[in-house]
């Protein structure tokens, strides 16, 4: 064999050694947005193409459906670009699913087929999105809403406002059905009424007649005296010439007597605010505290009950049924208990759980046993080691039908107790009602409350300009026409 042609097989050798290790090198991977044109396959490719040429076709692949036109291209094949996905991903996963078997066609064939494969996973992401699109604008509705309803309910506070200071007029109204019997015939009023009306001279006999009257009505023998002194010095300097001056003079006198500082509700001053309730028995405080509960929990005070009438089994049950009705905390000992521990536990408890108001029943006392007013004492001195300085309220409840014998009742308590309000009950039993006059004149102490039937409404906060119109006002038309 020649020479030469040794030289050129060993050049032929070298040559296909030089092709096969260009094809076996690994191809260095392209930045992002590059592309790299098409290679065509070889007719000296193995049966088994190497990882190499696995990552070309995988990239010739990738690279054909954006050769192709646009006409061509479905819009959905487009969509991945913008949802997000790095050619590096597209790269990495679609080729995976779809690994073109050995000795298949020219890569040109597969690149529609590819293109075909790919359009169903991009409609099912763009339904995906869709679906997430639909999520997330419902989860916008709720938070959308939830932010017109504050503007949707601004007009309606203003719109309310005004219908709260509407009542003042029909409060006097019902008052004064509550004192329908002292507005009676035989009533105070009515007595009154009698006595003036359609006098037009009037003269210093009618002094007398007065005084009769309103000694009846259980105003008392000292605040009667004050009325009608008034009332002489008037006469007497004759500037009150009929009987429609007169009765401006006894109301103007009423209202003063009643104006006493302090009065009309509750202050609500510390928390919890104690308010120890006493009386004689009968008078009607545990049901006064059940009204009061009512109307503390309606204004969203948290209210504890202390049953503090230990010695009468019957006023510990009523008062369970209060707070049970009224949805109150009521803390009781046994039958006989000491009522100091009780109301002592009473305020502990209240303190524990934040309530606002704790109201404390008592037992009743007759005001002429003296020992039995003297424990009322030690009952408070308990409160005040519980709470410093309680009770905040001390509340002497009177029976308005007791007359004379209430006026004696807050004389007695008053000694015993630093009284801050009294609370007169059955006002709506009584014809005569002038007791409220009598205790406030001689007492000094403020009317917080007065009863005038038996639902929890009823309990009224005392207001003297409009108790004064409702017992002395102008008779109505129908009592008028009943006269």
């Amino acid at each position: 064999m020649e020479p030469s042609y040794i030289v050129a097989i060993i050049l032929g050798v070298i040559l296909l050694l030089a092709v096969i290790f260009f094809l076996g090198r690994k191809k260095p991977e392209l930045p992002q947005g590059r592309q790299e044109s098409p290679r065509l396959a070889t007719p000296d490719e193995p049966a088994k193409p190497s990882a190499a040429e696995k990552k070309g076709r995988q990239e010739r692949a990738t690279e054909k459906p954006k050769s192709v036109k646009s006409s061509e291209t479905p819009p959905a094949t487009r969509e991945p670009a913008s949802a997000g996905l790095t050619s590096t991903e597209q790269v990495s996963t679609k080729p995976e699913a779809e690994t073109p078997p050995p000795r298949e066609k020219k890569p040109e064939s597969s690149a529609p087929e590819k293109a075909a494969s790919e359009k169903p996973s991009t409609e099912a992401s763009l339904r995906a999105k869709t679906a997430e699109e639909q999520l997330e604008e419902k989860k916008a509705e709720p938070s959308s809403k939830k932010a017109e309803t504050p503007s949707e309910k601004k007009p309606t506070k203003p719109a309310v406002a005004p219908k709260a200071a509407a009542p003042r007029k029909q409060d006097v109204e019902g008052l004064r059905k509550g004192l329908s019997k002292v507005r009676e015939k035989e009533g105070f009023f009515g007595r009154l009424r009698s006595l003036l009306t359609g006098k037009k001279e009037l003269d210093p006999s009618i002094v007398e007649q007065l005084e009769d009257v309103l000694l009846t009505s259980d105003v008392g023998v000292k605040t009667t005296e004050v009325l009608l002194s008034a009332i002489r010095e008037s006469l007497s300097r004759q500037e009150l010439a009929d009987d429609e001056k007169v009765w401006e003079a006894l109301r103007a006198q009423a209202a003063r007597i009643l104006h006493v500082s302090g009065g009309g509700g509750l202050r609500l001053d510390s928390s919890p605010t104690v308010v120890m309730v006493v009386g004689v028995n009968g008078a009607g405080k545990t049901t006064t505290i059940g009204k009061l509960a009512t109307q503390l929990k309606s204004e969203g005070k948290t209210v504890v009950l202390a049953a503090g009438d230990t010695f009468r089994a019957a006023a510990v049950q009523q008062l369970a049924v209060w707070g049970k009705r009224v949805g109150c905390e009521v803390v009781r000992g046994k039958d006989g208990a000491n009522p100091g521990a009780v109301l002592f536990d009473a305020i502990q408890k209240a303190k524990e759980i934040g309530a606002d108001v704790v109201l404390a029943d008592t037992a009743g006392r007759l005001h002429t046993k003296t020992n039995l007013m003297d424990e009322l004492t030690k009952v408070a001195r308990t409160m005040t080691k519980a709470l410093d300085g309680a009770p905040h309220e001390t509340l002497l409840v009177l029976d308005a039908t007791n007359g004379q014998n209430a006026l004696q009742q807050a004389a007695m308590f008053k000694e015993v107790l630093p009284l801050t309000g009294i609370v007169l009950t059955k006002l709506d039993g009584t014809a005569k009602g002038g007791v409220i006059l009598g205790v406030t004149a001689e007492q000094g102490v403020p009317v917080r409350y007065i009863g005038i039937g038996e639902r929890a409404e009823d309990l009224r906060e005392f207001d003297a300009d409009e108790f004064v119109e409702a017992m002395l006002g102008r008779p109505s038309k129908a009592e008028e026409a009943a006269a």
